[in-house]
Protein backbone atom coordinates (compact mmCIF):
# COMPACT_ATOMS: atom_id res chain seq x y z
CA UNK A 1 0.00 0.00 0.00
CA UNK A 2 1.63 3.51 -1.07
CA UNK A 3 1.73 6.41 0.84
CA UNK A 4 -1.44 8.10 -0.20
CA UNK A 5 -3.53 4.92 0.33
CA UNK A 6 -2.70 4.88 3.86
CA UNK A 7 -4.91 7.09 4.07
CA UNK A 8 -8.97 7.76 3.82
CA UNK A 9 -8.12 11.41 3.31
CA UNK A 10 -5.00 13.09 2.33
CA UNK A 11 -4.40 16.87 1.80
CA UNK A 12 -0.87 18.87 1.21
CA UNK A 13 -0.70 22.48 1.02
CA UNK A 14 -4.51 22.85 -0.04
CA UNK A 15 -5.77 26.26 -0.68
CA UNK A 16 -9.05 27.67 -2.11
CA UNK A 17 -9.68 31.16 -2.58
CA UNK A 18 -12.85 33.17 -3.81
CA UNK A 19 -10.99 35.94 -5.74
CA UNK A 20 -9.13 37.70 -2.88
CA UNK A 21 -11.17 36.19 -0.47
CA UNK A 22 -9.55 33.62 1.99
CA UNK A 23 -11.44 30.21 2.09
CA UNK A 24 -8.46 28.02 3.24
CA UNK A 25 -4.57 28.62 3.54
CA UNK A 26 -2.07 25.31 3.76
CA UNK A 27 -4.21 22.95 4.61
CA UNK A 28 -2.47 19.37 5.46
CA UNK A 29 -4.30 16.62 7.16
CA UNK A 30 -3.33 12.82 6.95
CA UNK A 31 -6.43 10.53 8.36
CA UNK A 32 -5.82 7.43 8.63
CA UNK A 33 -8.48 4.53 7.11
CA UNK A 34 -10.20 3.16 10.12
CA UNK A 35 -9.92 6.57 12.22
CA UNK A 36 -12.90 8.68 14.13
CA UNK A 37 -11.52 12.16 13.47
CA UNK A 38 -12.96 15.62 14.23
CA UNK A 39 -12.45 18.65 12.04
CA UNK A 40 -13.32 21.56 14.71
CA UNK A 41 -13.91 25.19 13.63
CA UNK A 42 -16.48 27.87 14.41
CA UNK A 43 -18.47 29.29 11.35
CA UNK A 44 -16.47 30.29 8.93
CA UNK A 45 -13.29 28.81 9.55
CA UNK A 46 -13.02 26.72 6.39
CA UNK A 47 -14.32 23.23 7.38
CA UNK A 48 -17.21 23.11 4.88
CA UNK A 49 -14.45 24.92 1.87
CA UNK A 50 -12.21 21.91 3.04
CA UNK A 51 -14.99 19.20 2.72
CA UNK A 52 -16.15 20.73 -0.44
CA UNK A 53 -12.84 20.58 -2.04
CA UNK A 54 -12.18 17.04 -1.40
CA UNK A 55 -15.29 16.14 -2.49
CA UNK A 56 -14.28 17.62 -6.01
CA UNK A 57 -18.04 20.02 -5.50
CA UNK A 58 -15.33 23.26 -5.70
CA UNK A 59 -11.87 23.24 -7.33
CA UNK A 60 -9.08 24.29 -5.18
CA UNK A 61 -6.73 26.97 -6.12
CA UNK A 62 -3.42 25.16 -4.95
CA UNK A 63 -2.16 21.92 -3.18
CA UNK A 64 -3.33 18.05 -3.68
CA UNK A 65 -5.99 16.28 -2.05
CA UNK A 66 -6.23 12.55 -1.79
CA UNK A 67 -9.18 10.34 -0.94
CA UNK A 68 -9.37 6.47 -0.62
CA UNK A 69 -6.15 7.17 -2.80
CA UNK A 70 -7.60 8.52 -6.02
CA UNK A 71 -6.52 12.13 -6.62
CA UNK A 72 -9.67 14.73 -5.94
CA UNK A 73 -11.01 16.18 -8.80
CA UNK A 74 -10.23 14.31 -11.42
CA UNK A 75 -11.50 10.56 -9.63
CA UNK A 76 -14.87 12.53 -8.15
CA UNK A 77 -17.15 10.08 -9.46
CA UNK A 78 -15.42 6.59 -7.93
CA UNK A 79 -14.91 8.98 -5.04
CA UNK A 80 -17.95 9.61 -4.54
CA UNK A 81 -19.49 6.44 -4.99
CA UNK A 82 -17.14 5.12 -2.06
CA UNK A 83 -17.91 8.54 0.24
CA UNK A 84 -21.14 8.47 2.40
CA UNK A 85 -21.91 12.50 2.31
CA UNK A 86 -23.71 14.75 4.47
CA UNK A 87 -23.86 18.24 4.24
CA UNK A 88 -24.38 21.18 6.74
CA UNK A 89 -27.68 22.09 4.66
CA UNK A 90 -29.84 19.74 3.55
CA UNK A 91 -31.62 20.14 0.01
CA UNK A 92 -33.98 17.84 -1.58
CA UNK A 93 -36.38 18.10 -4.62
CA UNK A 94 -39.52 19.69 -3.72
CA UNK A 95 -42.67 17.45 -3.57
CA UNK A 96 -40.65 14.26 -3.21
CA UNK A 97 -41.51 11.23 -0.84
CA UNK A 98 -38.99 10.16 1.38
CA UNK A 99 -39.27 6.64 0.45
CA UNK A 100 -38.40 7.96 -2.81
CA UNK A 101 -35.52 10.61 -2.40
CA UNK A 102 -33.76 7.73 -0.29
CA UNK A 103 -34.50 4.84 -3.13
CA UNK A 104 -33.18 7.88 -5.70
CA UNK A 105 -29.44 8.41 -3.69
CA UNK A 106 -29.17 4.89 -3.54
CA UNK A 107 -30.11 4.55 -7.68
CA UNK A 108 -27.02 7.30 -8.11
CA UNK A 109 -24.67 4.72 -6.88
CA UNK A 110 -26.06 1.39 -8.23
CA UNK A 111 -27.10 -0.24 -5.43
CA UNK A 112 -29.90 -1.72 -3.71
CA UNK A 113 -29.99 -0.19 -0.50
CA UNK A 114 -33.45 -0.51 0.69
CA UNK A 115 -32.45 -3.36 3.66
CA UNK A 116 -29.99 -1.18 5.18
CA UNK A 117 -32.11 2.06 4.35
CA UNK A 118 -35.32 0.55 6.30
CA UNK A 119 -32.99 -0.28 9.37
CA UNK A 120 -32.10 3.19 9.69
CA UNK A 121 -35.52 4.80 9.01
CA UNK A 122 -36.77 2.93 11.54
CA UNK A 123 -33.86 3.30 14.38
CA UNK A 124 -34.23 7.11 13.44
CA UNK A 125 -37.80 6.89 13.83
CA UNK A 126 -38.75 8.79 10.29
CA UNK A 127 -41.57 8.46 8.22
CA UNK A 128 -40.83 7.56 5.01
CA UNK A 129 -44.70 8.26 3.61
CA UNK A 130 -44.05 12.22 4.08
CA UNK A 131 -43.22 14.81 1.42
CA UNK A 132 -39.75 16.07 2.26
CA UNK A 133 -41.14 19.69 2.43
CA UNK A 134 -43.42 18.78 4.75
CA UNK A 135 -40.85 17.39 7.11
CA UNK A 136 -38.69 19.98 10.47
CA UNK A 137 -35.54 20.43 10.48
CA UNK A 138 -34.67 17.67 12.26
CA UNK A 139 -36.73 14.98 10.42
CA UNK A 140 -34.81 16.77 7.07
CA UNK A 141 -31.32 16.10 8.89
CA UNK A 142 -33.11 11.99 9.40
CA UNK A 143 -33.36 11.99 5.46
CA UNK A 144 -29.73 13.17 4.99
CA UNK A 145 -28.32 10.94 7.28
CA UNK A 146 -30.30 7.77 5.65
CA UNK A 147 -29.01 8.96 2.50
CA UNK A 148 -25.32 9.38 3.79
CA UNK A 149 -25.44 5.97 5.48
CA UNK A 150 -27.65 3.63 3.72
CA UNK A 151 -24.41 2.74 0.91
CA UNK A 152 -22.01 1.32 4.38
CA UNK A 153 -18.85 3.29 2.30
CA UNK A 154 -15.79 2.84 3.65
CA UNK A 155 -15.61 6.55 4.47
CA UNK A 156 -18.40 9.25 5.83
CA UNK A 157 -17.61 12.88 5.34
CA UNK A 158 -19.58 14.60 7.86
CA UNK A 159 -20.55 18.70 7.85
CA UNK A 160 -21.99 19.77 10.99
CA UNK A 161 -24.25 16.84 11.18
CA UNK A 162 -26.42 16.75 14.64
CA UNK A 163 -27.69 20.45 14.31
CA UNK A 164 -31.60 20.13 14.46
CA UNK A 165 -31.53 16.95 15.74
CA UNK A 166 -33.09 16.35 19.26
CA UNK A 167 -30.64 14.54 21.72
CA UNK A 168 -31.73 11.51 21.64
CA UNK A 169 -31.48 11.29 17.66
CA UNK A 170 -28.11 12.72 18.62
CA UNK A 171 -27.36 9.77 20.63
CA UNK A 172 -28.94 7.34 17.96
CA UNK A 173 -27.03 8.96 15.39
CA UNK A 174 -23.23 8.73 16.79
CA UNK A 175 -24.59 4.81 17.99
CA UNK A 176 -24.72 4.49 14.11
CA UNK A 177 -21.26 5.92 13.53
CA UNK A 178 -19.58 4.18 16.17
CA UNK A 179 -20.82 0.37 14.73
CA UNK A 180 -19.70 1.64 11.04
CA UNK A 181 -16.03 2.94 12.66
CA UNK A 182 -16.41 -0.40 14.64
CA UNK A 183 -16.33 -2.43 10.72
CA UNK A 184 -13.90 -0.51 10.01
CA UNK A 185 -15.42 3.05 8.21
CA UNK A 186 -13.44 6.21 8.52
CA UNK A 187 -15.52 8.98 9.93
CA UNK A 188 -14.36 12.44 9.02
CA UNK A 189 -16.82 14.65 11.45
CA UNK A 190 -16.43 18.60 10.98
CA UNK A 191 -18.15 20.15 14.16
CA UNK A 192 -17.99 23.16 16.21
CA UNK A 193 -19.85 21.09 18.77
CA UNK A 194 -16.96 20.40 20.81
CA UNK A 195 -18.37 18.08 23.61
CA UNK A 196 -19.04 15.79 20.28
CA UNK A 197 -15.49 16.06 19.15
CA UNK A 198 -14.16 14.78 22.67
CA UNK A 199 -16.95 12.11 23.63
CA UNK A 200 -16.37 10.16 19.77
CA UNK A 201 -13.64 11.25 18.04
CA UNK A 202 -9.74 9.84 18.09
CA UNK A 203 -7.75 12.20 16.74
CA UNK A 204 -8.91 15.93 15.52
CA UNK A 205 -7.72 18.89 13.80
CA UNK A 206 -8.58 22.44 15.12
CA UNK A 207 -9.34 25.33 12.03
CA UNK A 208 -9.47 28.93 12.61
CA UNK A 209 -9.23 31.12 9.76
CA UNK A 210 -9.03 28.89 6.95
CA UNK A 211 -5.83 27.26 8.62
CA UNK A 212 -4.88 24.47 11.04
CA UNK A 213 -3.67 25.84 14.12
CA UNK A 214 -3.26 22.35 16.18
CA UNK A 215 -3.72 18.61 15.08
CA UNK A 216 -3.26 15.57 17.30
CA UNK A 217 -5.12 12.61 19.20
CA UNK A 218 -8.20 14.07 20.89
CA UNK A 219 -6.12 13.28 24.30
CA UNK A 220 -3.39 15.20 23.33
CA UNK A 221 -5.07 18.11 22.49
CA UNK A 222 -7.50 17.97 25.93
CA UNK A 223 -3.89 17.72 27.74
CA UNK A 224 -1.84 20.67 26.32
CA UNK A 225 0.47 22.84 28.25
CA UNK A 226 -2.61 25.28 28.70
CA UNK A 227 -3.41 25.40 32.52
CA UNK A 228 -7.10 26.42 33.70
CA UNK A 229 -5.83 27.90 37.21
CA UNK A 230 -8.32 29.04 40.12
CA UNK A 231 -7.42 31.65 42.79
CA UNK A 232 -9.11 33.12 45.37
CA UNK A 233 -7.75 36.33 47.38
CA UNK A 234 -9.60 38.70 49.46
CA UNK A 235 -11.04 40.98 46.32
CA UNK A 236 -12.60 37.91 44.95
CA UNK A 237 -12.06 34.85 43.42
CA UNK A 238 -10.17 34.62 39.85
CA UNK A 239 -10.54 31.83 37.06
CA UNK A 240 -8.29 32.05 33.69
CA UNK A 241 -6.47 29.83 31.26
CA UNK A 242 -2.27 29.88 30.67
CA UNK A 243 -0.04 28.74 28.76
CA UNK A 244 3.44 29.70 29.77
CA UNK A 245 6.04 28.84 32.01
CA UNK A 246 5.08 27.10 35.53
CA UNK A 247 8.09 29.15 37.21
CA UNK A 248 6.76 32.62 35.71
CA UNK A 249 3.39 31.93 36.93
CA UNK A 250 4.00 30.73 40.26
CA UNK A 251 6.80 33.80 40.64
CA UNK A 252 3.51 35.91 39.75
CA UNK A 253 1.00 34.33 42.36
CA UNK A 254 3.49 34.50 44.97
CA UNK A 255 3.15 38.25 45.00
CA UNK A 256 -0.73 37.71 45.44
CA UNK A 257 -2.28 37.28 49.46
CA UNK A 258 -4.04 33.85 48.17
CA UNK A 259 -6.72 31.84 50.23
CA UNK A 260 -6.68 29.11 47.68
CA UNK A 261 -5.64 27.79 44.58
CA UNK A 262 -6.41 25.34 41.99
CA UNK A 263 -4.36 24.58 38.77
CA UNK A 264 -6.12 21.77 36.82
CA UNK A 265 -6.46 20.54 33.34
CA UNK A 266 -8.67 22.57 30.95
CA UNK A 267 -11.61 20.85 29.28
CA UNK A 268 -11.57 20.57 24.82
CA UNK A 269 -13.82 23.15 24.99
CA UNK A 270 -11.49 25.39 27.23
CA UNK A 271 -8.60 24.22 25.19
CA UNK A 272 -10.14 25.21 22.14
CA UNK A 273 -11.46 28.33 22.82
CA UNK A 274 -7.70 29.70 24.16
CA UNK A 275 -6.78 28.50 20.34
CA UNK A 276 -9.39 31.13 18.71
CA UNK A 277 -8.92 34.03 21.14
Amino acid sequence: MSGTEKFAIETRKLEKYYGRSRGIIDIDLQVPRGDFFGFIGPNGAGKSTTIRSLLGLITPTGGEAFILGRECGRSRTDILKKVGYMPSESCFYDGIKVKDMIKLTAGMRGKDCGQRAAQLCDRLCLDVHKRVDELSLGNRKKVSIVCALQHEPELYILDEPTAGLDPLMQQEFFTLLQECNDKGATIFLSSHVLSEIQRYCKNAAIVKEGRIIRKGSVKELAQSNVKRVELTTPSGRESFLYSGEMSKLISQLAQKELMDLTITEPSLDEVVMHYYE
